[in-house]
């Protein structure tokens, strides 16, 4: 294994899971109100096959006036990718950062989409340090059980 060269391609890149909720609409569309946001982002990796992984990264977006949902949209966008040969700690650095760098574009694209052909003015998710996010991951996991690893 250490003799043979480390191989990462991405086999391809697509959105998996897609869907906007309007609860309160029409009502809510009526309201004045600025409405407040809330952004949550995740990252999973899971073995497809021998050196085939699938790494998800997720995003959750809900807008909400005086605790009533405007609308809650939930994207999870996906890549499969080949990885062989790297040593057991690169590994999670890659899943938990590299292969997110490469999906994530794909997924700020499709959430900002989707709000705007809900007739809502797009959020745009900003830029993510998934390095920073990766290492916070690792500090959480430690503190609580041990070294984290993602599925290999």
């Amino acid at each position: 294994m250490a003799d043979q060269e480390p191989v990462f391609q991405i086999q391809r890149v697509y959105l998996k899971e897609a869907s906007l909720e309007q609860p309160n609409s029409p009502a809510i569309l009526l309201e004045q109100e600025q409405p407040s946001v809330d952004i949550q982002l995740g990252v999973e990796a899971n073995p497809v096959a021998d050196g085939i992984f699938e790494v998800c990264v997720t995003a959750t977006v809900q807008t909400k006036i005086n605790e009533k949902t405007v609308f809650l949209v939930e994207v999870k966008q996906a890549g499969i990718f080949e990885i062989r040969n790297l040593a057991q700690e690169q590994m999670g650095q890659i899943m938990g950062i590299a292969c997110p760098q490469i999906v994530y574009p794909y997924l700020r694209g499709n959430v900002a989409d989707l709000i705007q052909r809900g007739g809502f003015p797009p959020v745009h998710l900003s830029e993510i340090n998934f390095q920073a996010m990766y290492e916070q991951q690792q500090v959480q996991a430690a503190q609580t059980s041990g070294p984290a690893t993602l599925p290999q």
